[in-house]
């Protein structure tokens, strides 16, 4: 079992920034993969970025590049997600997700954090 506990979520005006945390405690492994998804009202979850236990490998959607960065620090189980330039469609709950392998669906998912963007 893997826990996840995301944090950092809150109201902020378009242009602005947030980091969001995510501490992941419980049975985790070398080679797994930490991600980030996000819903808003009335849509389906979307992908939003993910990142392997390295590091090395990071991905992104296409709505989000540029702006977003994804980082981990595996000393602490945490992975961070960081949002500059936030614009009104990036509002939402925000949702940290876990898998074990680097490929796959994911096993685990936090309970999520809202992030709202003003005009």
């Amino acid at each position: 079992q893997v826990q996840l506990v995301e944090s950092g979520g809150g109201l902020v005006q378009a242009g602005g920034s947030l980091r969001l945390s995510c501490a992941a405690s419980g049975r985790t492994f070398s080679r797994d993969t930490m991600g980030w998804f996000r819903q808003a009202p009335g849509k389906e979850r979307e992908f939003v970025t993910a990142i392997s236990w390295s590091g090395r490998k990071a991905y992104y959607a296409d709505s989000v590049k540029g702006r977003f960065t994804i980082s981990r620090d595996n000393a602490k189980n945490t992975v961070y997600l960081q949002m500059n330039s936030l614009k009104p469609e990036d509002t939402a709950v925000y949702y940290c997700a876990y898998r074990y392998r680097d490929y796959g669906e994911y096993d685990y998912w936090g309970q999520g954090t809202q992030v709202t963007v003003s005009s």
